[in-house]
């Protein structure tokens, strides 16, 4: 091997190094910079979804309104309906909550341009095969409005012949049924809705993970430590240049 030929490969790493630092140095700094900009959008998110929460109840998106929501402007808006329940089409899904696991108990209710899919609370294993019937005659239902959450859950898929459901995904949920014109959301309800033996509702469980600043900080960090190691690789050449051999 030539013995010139380990020291020439150093030097032309010492010589690239400085470059690749400050390349990874700017995109880590890009990638913090996002984060903040993220993180400004979440707590944006979070003070409106709160003011939807605490507002007072608004008539639910009719079919013209369909097509314009997003999870961004319409999601835990609260919203009251006055309509009737359709008996007998319960559709049970997994659920894991504060009183432990078990199921969603969704109901289909009829307004008078569409109909909606109730989330009328939870049932614990126990009672999945007697769930009490949904309230008859005219009622009125509140509560937040949900967006559809298709595909499943718990890292499985919905199975809608056997009856398996992960998810409330509103699509398939009204199609096994064979209902008719069905909003492309469900209503959480509260408690308004409660009775004894019955489901439990008003557990909707509102949280936004925030963890932007915390990932902008590690992004800044490795930034910092690029500049300094490339600024240190640079450094050192410039000596080594310098030194007389």
């Amino acid at each position: 091997m030539n013995p010139g030929a380990r020291p020439a490969a150093r030097g032309a790493v010492r010589s690239i190094a400085p470059a690749a630092a400050l390349a990874m140095a700017v995109l880590f700094i890009a990638l913090g910079i996002w984060q903040v900009e993220r993180r400004a959008w979440k707590h944006a998110l979070i003070a409106a979804v709160d003011a939807r929460v605490h507002a007072a109840p608004v008539a639910p998106p009719g079919p013209a309104q369909w097509q314009a929501i997003t999870r961004e402007q319409d999601a835990y808006r609260r919203v009251a309906a006055t309509g009737r329940f359709l008996q007998g089409r319960d559709t049970l899904v997994r659920a894991t909550t504060d009183l432990g696991a078990g199921y969603w108990v969704l109901t289909p209710f009829e307004t008078a341009g569409s109909i909606i899919l109730v989330n009328r609370g939870f049932v614990p294993p126990e009672r999945r095969d007697s769930v009490r019937p949904a309230r008859a005659g005219r009622v009125t239902v509140s509560g937040l409005l949900r967006i559809t959450e298709p595909g499943g859950g718990f890292l499985r898929s919905n199975d809608p012949a056997a009856g398996r459901w992960y998810s409330r995904d509103v699509a398939a949920i009204a199609n096994s049924q064979g209902l008719g014109r069905t909003a492309p959301y469900f209503i959480d309800a509260d408690t308004s809705l409660n009775v004894p033996g019955g489901p439990v509702g008003g557990l909707t469980v509102i949280s936004f993970p925030d963890n932007h600043l915390g990932y902008a900080l590690t992004w800044f960090a490795l930034a910092a430590l690029s500049l300094w190691s490339g600024w240190r690789v640079w450094h050192e050449r410039r000596h080594m240049i310098g030194t007389p051999v």
